[in-house]
C-alpha cells in the first residue's frame, strides 16, 4: 500500500515566485498526511495563456534552478516528486517533467510529446520515447495532458510494467467530459491506476483524479478550487483485475506499433 498525491493548484500567469510558493506549501501538506509520492500539474509555475516570450523566462535546463530546489525538497521530506518545467535546449522549449526520488535524485526526464492547440506554435514535441521509472514507491510512468487522449502511449507503458500513470496537465473546462472518459479509459484499458493531475482556474476544469485498474475513480478533487489529493495505491488491484479482465492476456501482439519490437507485459520488454 503506497500513498500517493496530486497536487491540485492555481498557476497563476507569470506568477513564477508565488507560484512555487504555493506549490512547495502544498507539498508540504501531502507530505503530512503521510503521502510517499507526490505529483505537480503541467506548466504549475508559469501558467499557460503565455507568449512564446513569456515562456522563455521560466526555460531552463533539467539541472536548473526549478529542478534543484525540488530535488533539496524531496530529499527533505523523503518524498518522490514528479515536477514539470519548461525545458530549454538550444532555443527550443519544451513542456517537460522530472521524477526526483527521495534521495534527491533527479531519474528521469520526460517530454511532452501530443502538443495541443496553440502549444504547437511555441514548444516543441518530445520524440515519443516512453518508458517506465522504476521508483522507491513502485514503476510509474509519466505522459503529460494531451498524451492520454491517445491509446498507445498508455499501452506502451503498461506492457512495460508500469504500476501507475501519471498524467500532469493543464485541462480545459471545454473538454472536461474528455477529462472525465479518457484517465478512466487508459486506466481500465491497461489494467493500470491512473494519477491525473490538473490545475484550477484560469479556464482549467479541476477535478483531478485518482482511478483503479478497473476504471473506478477512487477519488477526485473539487473542479473550482486549489486541492491536496491524497489516496492510497495497492498494487495487488492490478493482478486481481487482470485475472477479471484478462486484456492484456487476450492482447494480439501483431496490432502493436513497431513490428520489430516484441513487448511482452510479463517479462517487460526484448528487442
Amino acid at each position: 500500500m503506497v500513498k500517493i498525491a496530486a497536487v491540485q493548484m492555481h498557476a497563476k500567469p507569470n506568477k513564477g515566485e508565488a507560484n512555487t510558493n504555493c506549490a512547495i506549501s502544498m507539498i508540504r501538506q501531502a507530505a503530512e498526511q503521510g503521502a510517499q509520492l507526490i505529483a505537480l500539474p503541467e506548466l504549475w509555475i508559469s501558467g499557460y495563456y503565455l507568449s512564446r516570450e513569456e515562456f522563455d523566462r521560466f526555460g531552463e535546463k533539467p539541472n536548473g534552478k526549478t529542478v534543484s530546489l525540488f530535488q533539496q525538497l524531496a530529499k527533505e521530506l523523503n518524498v518522490v516528486l514528479v515536477v514539470p518545467f519548461v525545458e530549454e535546449e538550444d532555443g527550443d522549449l519544451f513542456i517537460a517533467s522530472a521524477v526526483i526520488e527521495k534521495n534527491g535524485e533527479v531519474v528521469s526526464t520526460y517530454r511532452k510529446s501530443f502538443l495541443w492547440g496553440r502549444e504547437k506554435a511555441i514548444f516543441t514535441p518530445g520524440t515519443r520515447q516512453y518508458e517506465v521509472v522504476s521508483t522507491s514507491v513502485g514503476k510509474i510512468g509519466i505522459l503529460i495532458c494531451a498524451d492520454i487522449e491517445f491509446p498507445e502511449p498508455s499501452r506502451i507503458l503498461a506492457l512495460q510494467g508500469a504500476e501507475l500513470i501519471i498524467c500532469p496537465s493543464v485541462w480545459s473546462i471545454p473538454a472536461e467530459s474528455r477529462w472525465d472518459i479518457q484517465l478512466p479509459a487508459r486506466a481500465l484499458d491497461n489494467t493500470v491506476f491512473v494519477l491525473g493531475v490538473n490545475t484550477a482556474h484560469e479556464g482549467s476544469c479541476g477535478k483531478s483524479k485518482f482511478v483503479a485498474p478497473n476504471g473506478e475513480v477512487l477519488i477526485e478533487s473539487p473542479s473550482n478550487t486549489e486541492d491536496v489529493l491524497v489516496a492510497e495505491m495497492d498494487t495487488s488491484l492490478i493482478d486481481q483485475t487482470r485475472v477479471d479482465v484478462p486484456y492484456l492476456d487476450d492482447l494480439d501482439r501483431n496490432l502493436l506499433p513497431g513490428s520489430d519490437v516484441i513487448i511482452d507485459y510479463k517479462s517487460k520488454i526484448s528487442l
